[in-house]
């Protein structure tokens, strides 16, 4: 087991909905010691692979992917959830639908920031459903970049995102998967390692 799945059968708590809430330590208050391991994990399964850029999204990948990229020694562009006044120029724009929010909002990266020779590592904290690694993929396309890999901190496995993105034919590295979970017993089961 590693330190991620020890990590959230310590903190993690589950709630009613498939939820599993994690804000102690990965997204609200932010263990950094534990980032720093995740983007150790993530630079040794994505080792050989020619990245130069880390694309996540607000709000809760933004700190996860900062500490993996320092491993990687490339920026991080985050897609926003809303244009504000200081964004200016063009944009590349996807729809995502957010599983934990229950809401769709349109994701926005500056064409500036993402483009044709951008090798892209895409870092987010949650997969569920695919609906924000779709969207972030279609931006990268969008770009004419390359997605080179995808890393996820937790992968909800019972849920159909994983299967869609891996069936897309990505290298998705989820540090946790969880096969099964249940709010009445607080009890987490985890994937085996293949």
């Amino acid at each position: 087991m590693n330190c991620l799945e020890e990590r959230i059968l310590k903190d993690g708590i589950v709630k009613e909905g498939n939820v599993l809430k994690v804000d102690s330590f990965l997204n609200h208050q932010m263990d950094i010691e534990l980032f720093n391991e995740m983007g150790k994990e993530w630079k040794k399964r994505f080792e050989g692979a020619n990245i130069n850029k880390i694309l996540t999204i607000e709000a809760s990948g933004i700190g996860i992917a900062c500490i993996a990229a320092q491993h990687f020694g490339v920026p991080v562009v985050f897609a926003k959830k809303s244009k504000s006044v200081n964004l200016e120029g063009e944009m590349y724009v996807a729809e995502v639908e957010s599983f934990t929010h229950k809401c769709k909002n349109q994701v926005i990266v500056a064409k500036k920031f993402l483009n044709e020779n951008d090798r892209v590592l895409i870092i987010d904290d949650f997969l569920a459903n695919g609906c924000a690694l779709q969207g972030l993929i279609q931006i990268v396309k969008s770009a004419g970049a390359t997605v080179e890999g995808i890393g996820i901190a937790v992968e909800k496995g019972f849920q159909a995102g994983g299967r869609i993105i891996r069936n897309l034919g990505f290298q998705l590295e989820s540090l946790a998967i969880v096969d099964d979970m249940d709010s009445k017993t607080g009890t987490i089961k985890f994937r085996e390692e293949q």
